[in-house]
């Protein structure tokens, strides 16, 4: 069985000190994961342990970033519900998780419906979204920038925003996306990583 590291939780709840009753959705989301894990390998095992702080404090720090007045969000390539997941049990308006693996999106489904939170789950392909457009759009490991930015682009409104976690190749991505796009970025530190940025992206032209 796996186990949590708890001082990840309460590190997490400094953070955020959410009500009691989200934090219970919290934690009944880490027994999901591990109840699933065990038969989809939806992340690293390796990983679990630091499940708080390596998962959810990752994802939940992006709220720190979002316009009040957002109200609907786009999740790309959400796996196993990282960010997109946590934002929504911290209670963001509206959020849509886009996920094109069946294992993957079936589990979403799943925590939504075990969770009763306000997200619509979407098995298809990023590029594949046609006609919907959202306020925030938001990804984690899934493609270098140049990608995301032409993956984000057709999703946004004029004043729409791009949150997105990166690792320690984010300048060479930040080069490189500047190569093909214009773009207004702030970089601010990760909370979850030393050598992690939350991007904070809009105007893509």
């Amino acid at each position: 069985m796996l186990e949590v590291d708890t001082s990840g939780r309460e590190e997490f709840l400094r953070h955020f000190p959410v009500s009691h009753e989200t934090a219970l959705k919290l934690d009944r989301y880490v027994e999901l994961l591990r109840e699933w894990n065990a038969k989809f390998n939806l992340i690293a095992d390796s990983t679990f342990p630091q499940i708080w702080r390596r998962h959810f404090l990752d994802s939940a720090q992006m709220m720190k970033y979002m316009p009040r007045e957002a109200e609907t969000l786009a999740d790309l390539g959400s796996g196993a519900g990282f960010p997109g997941m946590v934002i929504s049990i911290l209670g963001f308006p509206k959020t849509h998780l886009i996920e094109s693996i069946g294992k993957k999106a079936t589990f979403l489904r799943a925590v939504v419906e075990d969770l009763k939170i306000a997200a619509d789950v979407h098995q298809v392909r990023v590029e594949s979204l046609h006609g919907i457009k959202f306020d925030v759009i938001t990804a984690r490991a899934l493609k270098p920038l140049p990608q995301l930015l032409k993956y984000a682009k057709p999703l946004m409104k004029k004043e729409s925003l791009c949150l997105f976690l990166k690792g320690q190749q984010v300048d060479v991505e930040l080069t490189e996306a500047g190569k093909y796009w214009k773009f207004d970025c702030e970089t601010f530190q990760s909370l979850s990583d030393s050598s992690g940025r939350v991007l904070k992206i809009r105007n893509i032209k």
